[in-house]
């Protein structure tokens, strides 16, 4: 089945092309678009996407707000957040409203389709700089950006096993599935499971989310700016 998406922009030409972008592929379905904030909440709910394209700056409501309102709902669509201004206002913000990935509007297409394809499988994607940045927040010792709900507190930490408990560690290291496996002697299969356990249980969206919480509580430590997640 073709990945349904809804693009939304302000600007109509930009709304255009990355719509025909999405649309040429096989495995894609442009399935609406929207000028603003509020015409992406109603639309998110009529013509239920599997992911939302989203855009930061628009009128009447920003791409921030719209995005926080999605993805409280039953059931929501996953959100890609693109924006023109790499700002880390905007890239916190964006994870904090529930969004599973951040890239610059100058991406180029293949690696938009890749983004689009990897928050549709339930994984997060950030453009490099917006890693750098994120990373850096809390090398520097920063305020921590945690994820958008007060789930996930320390207590929380007692539901995990310790397997787990270590692939959480390890996944907020920016190890992926296949190197986390390697790493602890286990298969492919069974660090998915234990990651989508330990979201189940802290109540965290994503990767992302887990990353950021494993920060928060000390699991881990960011690795120098220029790191990836």
């Amino acid at each position: 089945m073709s990945l349904k998406v809804l693009v939304v922009d302000d600007q109509g030409i930009v709304r255009a092309g990355f719509a025909a972008v999405i649309d040429a592929e096989d495995d894609m379905t442009v399935v609406g678009e929207a000028a603003d904030g509020v015409e992406a909440v109603r639309l998110a709910a009529d013509l239920v996407p599997d992911v939302v394209v989203m855009d930061v700056r628009m009128p009447e409501l920003d791409g921030i707000a719209a995005t926080r309102i999605i993805t409280g709902r039953e059931n929501a669509p996953r959100v890609l957040v693109l924006t023109t201004f790499d700002l880390d206002a905007y890239v916190f913000d964006a994870l904090r409203a529930g969004a599973s990935g951040f890239l610059l509007k100058d991406v180029h297409a293949a690696e938009l389709l890749q983004g689009i394809r990897v928050v549709a499988a339930g994984e997060s994607v950030l453009a490099p700089s917006a890693t750098r940045r994120l990373i850096g927040h809390y090398a520097s010792g920063a305020e921590r950006a945690r994820p958008g709900s007060d789930s996930g507190g320390p207590q929380d930490l007692a539901t995990l096993t310790g397997s787990q408990r270590n692939v959480l560690t390890l996944l907020a290291s920016g190890l992926n599935n296949a190197e986390i496996a390697e790493d602890l002697g286990i298969t492919v299969g069974t660090v998915k499971s234990h990651v989508n356990a330990l979201l189940r249980k802290l109540g965290l969206r994503d990767r992302v989310q887990a990353t950021i919480l494993a920060y928060d509580l000390g699991l881990t430590r960011p690795n120098p700016p220029g790191g990836h997640l």
